[in-house]
């Protein structure tokens, strides 16, 4: 894997779907990091936008891209992001997790929801990297996501790289679709308490981040856009250096930060 022991992990803040469209700021960082790491064997993703009872990993070797958004600009629904699946990888992850006590199930249908295609047309547009999807299952909690990325971190010293996509701010309530500014600070007091919470590897924080978190409960009135955070942070080396992606802050409360777990270059 180009002199690199094991690809890191990242945590990506995927927006709203136009980010597909409109890279803003965070779009090009994550195209440059894209650049930056070794070619991987596949990228396994975990997304808010698929969640089942129990775990599932998606199968096909073809997997569908899923417009599952509506009221949207019609170019989104022109989208296609053909990556091929990895049967093979996703057999290792079921494995992992099977002995792990989590009872996963296959699924062979199942295709990649925006939260998986939409950042990956940003890290790798030409879609020549295999992707996999594992869902979330409906009862996770933070802990539960640190175990899981956990269960699944062998992975990355097996050239996949393991991707929680979420957002680091998520609620849509109080989203100005107009950009304008909603007159209040909490997103920022959450971002600042995020990047310094995985700055300094405070895994106890991130686990209970509804007690240690600023105005926690307001940036994510459900928890499912922050679990691939503490997700992601499993999946790494507990000593890994973490890299901040500053994607700024969209439609007055979404905010757009990214985490890389691990080295990116030898």
């Amino acid at each position: 894997m180009n002199q690199l022991d094991r690809l890191p992990s990242i945590f990506i803040s995927h927006g709203s779907p136009t980010f597909a469209i409109d890279a803003g700021r965070a779009g090009p960082q994550l195209a440059a990091l894209g650049q930056r790491l070794p070619r991987p064997a596949a990228v396994l993703v975990l997304s808010p936008h698929w969640i089942t009872r129990g775990v599932r990993v998606t199968t096909s070797t073809a997997p569908e891209t899923i417009h599952d958004f509506g009221g949207f600009p019609e170019a989104l629904y022109r989208i296609e992001y053909p990556a091929p699946g990895s049967p093979g990888h996703a057999t290792r992850a079921l494995e992992l997790l099977d002995a792990d006590g989590w009872q996963p199930a296959a699924d062979e249908r199942r295709g990649l929801d925006h939260g998986a295609w939409v950042p990956l047309l940003h890290l790798f547009p030409h879609a020549q990297v295999p992707v996999i999807q594992v869902s979330m299952p409906h009862d996770l909690d933070a802990a539960g996501a640190l175990r899981l990325g956990r269960t699944l971190a062998p992975l990355a010293g097996e050239g996949v790289l393991i991707v929680g996509s979420g957002s680091i701010t998520h609620n849509l309530r109080e989203v100005r679709w107009d950009n304008s500014d909603p007159g209040t600070s909490y997103a920022g007091e959450f971002v600042a308490w995020a990047r310094h919470a995985v700055d300094t590897h405070d895994e106890a924080a991130l686990v209970d981040y509804l007690q240690s978190a600023p105005h926690a409960r307001r940036a994510h009135p459900t928890p499912d856009h922050y679990l691939p955070l503490p997700f992601a942070f499993g999946a790494a080396d507990k000593a890994a250096p973490v890299q901040v992606i500053d994607g700024g802050m969209t439609f007055g409360v979404l905010a757009m930060d990214s985490y890389v777990f691990g080295a990116t270059a030898p």
